[in-house]
């Protein structure tokens, strides 16, 4: 029996993979980097390959006995200084990815996209897999590296690369080391969320998330795409199930589309490292909510309730920072409840206006 080789497996999807793949039984081999954090996959049996996807040899050599390929390694940033790279790793490394599966002659590929590679719903809707991609009119590098990427792995589809596509909504639960996928939950318990605008976005656990990969691996059809997303929320209702759950205080400030990328703007032009950015106010400013019925019917993927995947997340943050968030504010600065104030007053129902992604302090 060949291997299953797993790309970004020590990451907090990936090792979530990873450990059902061992429970599964499947003999594994991780890529991984000089400075790889392997925590999440200790006591698990697998064989590490020293391996970048950017570089075709060492991805053809890990690629060898191989009959199975879950490509999750990725990039995820909103920063400007990173636009290149997103590039380069997200549809680079996923081309060289999934050109050396189908050179290799592999049984099957699972290749990770998002949510982003379908794009926001209309305001007030939801989307799924059907949806034709025109989020390119944003300008946002990472959402457009990600479509990008997922186009690669169609083409190889075409070719005959045997590649299944499975897009996360906004995974949450306990064991993101890297506080990239789950930050806003840490921001929110440190209290480095002043504004906001009404937003929305579809909460998964990420253990369901693993699940739908290996669905997508046995029942899967070739060349197809599907969204695992479970609760579609508005900021307004997230922020107050986390405010329930950990005892801090939502924050109080709601700001316009308008008044959010002015504010983006001025701050990304001082000289010190900006809080927020413009990519970040135009990423909020849609409605990332998705329908799964497409998972449910042809994967078999059932999800575990909506709110474990948030109390999960609070808790685990909770056990492995508590003494930081016990120090950090749990009450709203006087002078951002005055703020809200005096939006509501200026602009009668700010919520009315628009959406933005949470600003950090």
């Amino acid at each position: 029996m060949g291997k299953t080789l797993v790309t970004g497996g020590n990451g907090f999807v990936g090792s979530a993979v990873v450990r059902l793949l061992a429970e599964r039984g499947d003999d594994l081999r991780l890529t991984v980097r000089g400075r790889s954090r392997l925590e999440q996959v200790k006591g698990l049996d697998y064989q590490a390959v020293e391996c970048d996807v950017l570089d075709r040899r060492a991805v053809r050599r890990a690629m060898r006995d191989v009959d199975r390929v879950f490509h999750l390694a990725g990039l995820v940033s909103m920063r400007p200084t990173d636009d290149d790279r997103l590039f380069e790793v997200n549809v680079g490394g996923t081309r060289i990815v999934l050109e050396e599966a189908l050179r290799a002659g592999v049984e099957r590929v699972v290749y990770t996209s998002s949510v982003t590679a379908i794009g926001p719903a209309p305001p007030g809707e939801t989307a799924d897999e059907r949806q034709l991609f025109t989020a390119g009119r944003l300008g946002i590098p990472y959402v457009n590296s990600k479509h990008e990427a997922e186009v690669e792995a169609l083409r190889l589809a075409a070719q005959g690369l045997p590649v299944v596509v499975v897009n996360p909504c906004y995974v949450f639960g306990a064991g993101d080391i890297y506080a990239r996928t789950t930050s806003i939950v840490r921001r929110f318990l440190l209290g480095r969320i002043p504004a906001y605008v009404g937003g929305a976005l579809n909460v998964v656990d990420v253990q369901d998330v693993a699940r739908g990969h290996l669905l997508a691996d046995e029942a899967g059809q070739v060349g197809e795409r599907y969204i695992l997303g479970n609760r579609n929320y508005t900021l307004d209702r997230l922020f107050a199930d986390l405010a329930r759950l950990s005892g801090v205080e939502a924050p109080p400030v709601k700001l316009s589309p308008r008044v959010a990328l002015r504010l983006a703007q001025a701050l990304e032009a001082a000289p010190v490292r900006a809080p927020i950015t413009v990519q970040e106010v135009r990423l909020a400013s849609q409605w990332w909510t998705y329908r799964n019925t497409k998972a449910k019917r042809e994967l078999g993927w059932t999800t575990t309730p909506h709110e474990d995947a948030i109390e999960a997340t609070v808790a685990w943050y909770l056990d492995r920072e508590g003494d930081r968030f016990d120090r950090a504010r749990r009450s709203q600065p006087v002078q951002w409840k005055a703020a809200a104030a005096a939006i509501r007053a200026a602009d009668g129902i700010a919520g009315a206006a628009g959406r933005l992604w949470p600003l950090a302090a």
